[in-house]
């Protein structure tokens, strides 16, 4: 016997089975999407494609790991504490209530806890982009104390999304300003502009405004007049955005991402 098990996974959107040694240690991993078997150790190639026979499908081509490119290399060269791809969505908040830990009758009065409830929901359909080649930053710091909801970079371009929770409430707009239900309006188009004016000068690149309106379900919309260079688009038409092509090439996205996780990026913006 080998000795070998083999474990399904999932990274950035690719279905990989990662084959472990008894030691837990990765012994090679199949891409089903690039069909190759990815070997750490030559001598062990026919183990391995025994191991994996039942998840194999049609031709595939085996040999060592590819080289990484200039976007892994900066990714493994980041500090974890540098690194913000592992954030959720709504990271900052997550924190925060944790940190606090408001007594259970108060979670539901806290607007904090609808704001995640909002971004969890918005960052959820944004990675469900990432099998089309797109990617996700969630709760993106900004010097002064501001934040970046979501940051969507792919084949459409680079997106500021703003989550903002509107369940069973009216949503009034009229540039700048958004009025949800009975509370007061807020400038919040012109803090989307900012933000996203910010992430431009960090990348290098256009950004462009999205306000996301999530728990939209029975939701009264009124747009006084389209705003200016702001999509508005309800969560369960985020999915829309992966419709957009025709801006940045796969190696750009991987590039713009890798700079993007980097925390030290944001920080003179």
């Amino acid at each position: 016997m080998s000795g070998l098990r083999v474990l399904p996974a999932w990274r950035h959107g690719q279905e990989r089975w990662y084959v472990l040694g008894a030691d837990g240690g990765t012994v090679a991993w199949y891409d089903r999407d690039s069909a190759r078997v990815n070997l750490i150790g030559e001598h062990r190639e026919e183990d391995v494609l025994r191991a994996l026979g039942p998840f194999l499908t049609g031709h595939v081509t085996v040999g060592p790991p590819p080289l990484p490119t200039p976007a892994e290399m900066t990714r493994l060269a980041l500090h974890p504490d540098d690194d913000l791809a592992p954030n959720r969505p709504g990271e900052a908040l997550h924190i925060a209530l944790e940190r606090e830990a408001p007594p259970a009758r108060r979670l539901r009065s806290d607007a904090r806890h609808r704001a995640l409830t909002a971004e969890r929901a918005v960052g959820g359909a944004l990675e469900e982009l990432e099998g089309a080649g797109w990617r996700v930053l969630h709760s993106v710091p900004l010097p002064g104390g501001a934040r970046i909801h979501h940051l969507l970079i792919g084949p459409g371009g680079l997106f500021c999304v703003a989550a903002l929770a509107v369940r069973r409430r009216r949503v009034r707009i009229a540039d700048p300003m958004v009025t949800v239900g009975r509370g007061r309006p807020a400038p919040l188009l012109r803090t989307l502009r900012s933000d996203a004016g910010r992430a431009s000068f960090a990348l290098t690149a256009e950004v462009r405004p999205v306000l996301a309106l999530a728990g939209t379900g029975a939701a009264d919309l009124g747009v006084a007049a389209p705003p200016r260079d702001v999509r508005v688009l309800r969560d369960g038409d985020l999915a829309s955005l992966a419709r957009l092509g025709g801006q940045l090439k796969p190696a750009d996205v991987e590039a713009l991402h890798a700079l993007a996780r980097d925390r030290h990026t944001w920080r003179r913006v």
